[in-house]
């Protein structure tokens, strides 16, 4: 089967200071990045031995992955398993790029977050254009407050036309329709991060073809719902494998609410999911329409 694993292991350290995140500049000690190591080469270790399915990756870290070089060792090493469709990390690209040189392009991802006011701009755009110099499939995207306007107004104007731009809706911001279209007119797939998705006794793909593992193997349906389904390195995690509907009121995380089978997200992103890279181009892409039953 195809099985998609959201890894997530005790990295929470970041070079950033965003207001915004709770791990801003926060440091893990020598012992918590040994810990982090082991657990990040324990998985991929599993994923190259295991035969039963075709995997898909993407990693999670609270913190930033790719300032160490053992995610980005992964990421190479896993790019290169025939059995791996794709592999993609969250990254706020503040790493060099050439180490990409040495994954397989057609399997390696990144989904960037540009954060204004943490790293130069030009020096953000730069990277970017190195990613696509060296034919690494990328997405780059902001929060959208309103300080972050003019930033990536201006990044937009600077990416390629193919390069998706997308915009996470902030934590605890309500947005007027009118600046609501602002950041649509940025973002076309803006009004599903707008507002949290019902989903209650929904349908979801978490739990049956999309797993959360974290650095201890306990396997979750999603980050976002605690209860243990199994675990990853004795297999007991497989017999746990079925359809079930999401337990929670809502769902407003985009690593979430992907997977919700009554929206049409696995469409518009197919091929791209797990870097939230779009099948259409962004200037062509169609506004797909966010189901009424959607928001909350």
């Amino acid at each position: 089967m195809d099985l998609t694993i959201l890894y997530r292991g005790p990295l929470a350290s970041c070079d950033y200071d965003c207001p915004y995140c709770p791990f801003a500049k926060r440091r893990d000690s020598t012992e918590q990045l040994r810990t982090d190591r082991a657990a990040l080469e324990r998985f991929t270790a599993w994923a190259g031995e295991q035969r039963e399915d075709r995997l898909s990756v993407l990693f999670t870290p609270w913190g930033e992955g790719l300032v160490r070089s053992w995610y980005r060792r992964a990421l190479v090493e896993l790019s290169h398993l025939p059995h791996v469709r794709r592999v993609a990390i969250q990254t706020n690209l503040s790493c060099r790029t050439d180490w990409l040189r040495e994954a397989d392009r057609d399997t390696v991802a990144l989904w960037c977050t540009y954060h204004p006011g943490q790293t130069p701009h030009e020096r953000f755009v730069a990277k970017t254009r190195r990613l696509g110099e060296l034919g690494v499939r990328f997405s780059v995207g902001v929060v959208g407050l309103p300080e972050h306007r003019e930033p990536a107004l201006r990044l937009r104007a600077e990416l390629p036309e193919h390069v998706y731009l997308w915009v996470n809706a902030a934590e605890g911001h309500t947005y007027t329709d009118e600046e609501a279209a602002e950041w649509t007119a940025l973002d076309p797939l803006f009004p599903f991060s707008r507002h949290p998705h019902r989903s209650a006794g929904l349908p979801c793909r978490t739990g049956e073809s999309v797993i959360s593992v974290d650095g201890d193997g306990a396997v979750r349906r999603c980050h976002f719902v605690r209860t243990e389904i199994g675990r990853l390195y004795d297999g007991s995690y497989r017999a746990a494998l079925a359809p079930r509907p999401c337990p929670l009121t809502a769902c407003d995380c985009h690593i979430g609410y992907v997977h919700l089978e009554t929206l049409p997200l696995y469409d518009v992103f197919a091929g791209g999911v797990l870097e939230r890279v779009p099948r259409e181009l962004p200037g062509r892409m169609p506004l797909p329409v966010v189901p009424a039953t959607g928001s909350a």
